[in-house]
């Protein structure tokens, strides 16, 4: 694809990790933990900061081959409607939860942005802290809805690969390559002040995602010094749609990859979510991972109706709840924090 930007290509940029990720590193997994440890200790303290989902809607417009909630699967729409958004996020208070992320697929007439911002107003008024992951958007876009209370959105690439891109997605909004990469700056421009990305690991060669994946996050770090910049390491789970990742991550590479990003990233939030297992995520938790969700519902309307069967976006690999993985995290002397933001500092960054 022409037109991709030099910070995407310049292999310069990743030349100090490359060696970390290649499948004959010398570097022991275990040095690489013990590396990651001291630093993630040393900027973030024993703390670990909780955050949890709130999918309002999956309708999408977009066909996107590895999602379930792509416009082509046979998968019960549903939206909900203000007065459930509200009833959802009360739910959440009750379990702890005051840092919530509003998700939606791409942009669809039953969830517009009007749609989408009316959802962050509400939930402005109920949690400190309000983030969103959906389609993405203009500048002025960004503006409104950071001036409705919405401080970070996140935005995963998915892959890095313009090839592989244009093969995954097959039609709607997210066909567009350059469009989606250039997101997390829109935003940023727009006055948001946290922005995470991604890339969705298993849809392409992991150690080649992972370096422009890092490059992404040294570029965005260097243009928008002042802006907080987390990253994400999801990884293919189980969908609807039943795709098989022709690249499968294995624990070890994923591993070695997150203790990577701490050393290459010292300053930089680490995530990672409920897909990964119990036993994984413990194991992160005091090494590198500084942020994780918790207690996560990937249904419309999943809080309220634990119930039911309708299928998530993707499987949730660890599902307990509140109490049971504050007690895991205690158990390693790590604080989970809850709240660290005051609505006060809400609005657009200042220019």
């Amino acid at each position: 694809m022409n037109g991709l930007p030099n910070w995407l290509t310049d292999e310069k940029g990743s030349a100090d990790i490359a060696p970390l990720l290649a499948p004959d590193s010398p570097v022991s997994l275990e040095s690489l933990a013990a590396e990651a440890k001291a630093i993630t200790l040393r900027r973030f303290g024993r703390t670990m900061s909780l955050y949890a989902p709130l999918y309002l809607s999956n309708y999408c417009s977009s066909g996107c081959v590895y999602c379930g909630y792509a416009s082509d699967r046979k998968t019960l729409r549903r939206r909900l409607d203000f007065q459930e958004v509200e009833r959802e996020l009360e739910c959440m208070k009750t379990m702890g939860i005051n840092d919530v992320l509003l998700l939606t697929g791409e942009r669809t007439s039953d969830a517009s942005f009007d749609y989408l911002r009316r959802c962050v107003d509400i939930a402005a008024t109920l949690m400190p802290k309000v983030s969103v992951e959906a389609f993405p958007m203009d500048i002025n876009e960004y503006r409104a809805l950071a001036d409705s209370g919405c401080t970070g959105i996140t935005i995963y690439q998915e892959t890095y690969d313009p090839d592989q891109y244009n093969m995954l997605h097959r039609w709607g909004p997210k066909k567009n390559f350059l469009d989606r990469l250039e997101t997390p700056e829109r935003a940023l421009q727009a006055g948001i002040k946290t922005v995470g990305v991604g890339a969705l690991l298993g849809l392409h060669q992991p150690e080649k995602e992972a370096l422009k994946l890092l490059r992404h996050v040294r570029h965005l770090c260097k243009t928008y010094w002042k802006a907080g910049l987390s990253v994400s390491f999801p990884r293919m789970r189980p969908q609807t749609g039943g795709y098989q990742p022709p690249f499968p991550v294995t624990d070890s590479f994923l591993a070695r990859m997150i203790f990577a990003f701490r050393i290459g990233l010292p300053d930089v939030e680490l995530a990672l979510s409920t897909r990964e297992s119990p036993r994984f995520r413990d194991g992160m938790a005091g090494l590198a991972i500084t942020r994780m969700s918790i207690a996560s519902r990937t249904t419309v309307g999943g809080y309220i109706e634990q119930n039911n069967d309708e299928k998530g976006q993707f499987e949730v690999h660890d599902d307990r709840n509140v109490e049971e993985f504050c007690f895991a995290l205690q158990e390693k002397n790590i604080e989970p924090v809850f709240k660290n933001w005051e609505p006060v500092y809400n609005g657009p960054c200042s220019e």
